[in-house]
This record gives C-alpha cells, structure tokens and sequence, in this order.
C-alpha cells in the first residue's frame, strides 16, 4: 500500500524530457511573437534562438539515452 517516494532513473529522465520539450515549445513561441511583432531587438532573439537550440541538443541526448539501442 506504501507507494516508493522515490521514481527511478528512468523515470526522472522522462520527466526531465518533458520538460525540456516543454521549454523548447515555449521557447519557439516567444521567439514566433517576436518575429512577428517585427520590432524585435535582434540580441534577445539571438539569445532566445541559441537557448531554443541548446534545449534541442539537451533533448536529443535524453532520447539517445532513453531510447535503446537495437542489434539488427
């Protein structure tokens, strides 16, 4: 009856995937408004752009990790 207080590894590299992708849609959207708005100060999308690409090298790490390798 006592659920385990603790999630496995697993478990919290899902979550952590989550929200990463999370951030990364965030992300996209701002910089989307940005763009649109068409006064955009040029650094902070910059930053924003890098931040967004960082996220996806994050993620995609995550998923080579949670993903496992298949011998064909």
């Amino acid at each position: 009856m006592n659920a385990p207080l603790e999630m496995d590894p697993t478990e919290v590299l899902r979550v952590k995937l989550e929200v990463l992708r999370q951030e990364h849609r965030d992300l996209d959207e701002a910089i989307h408004h940005m763009e649109a708005a068409g006064r955009s100060d040029q650094l902070t999308l910059r930053r924003l752009k890098k931040q967004k690409l960082n996220l996806k090298d994050q993620i995609a790490r995550l998923e080579d990790i949670l993903t496992p390798d298949i011998i064909a």
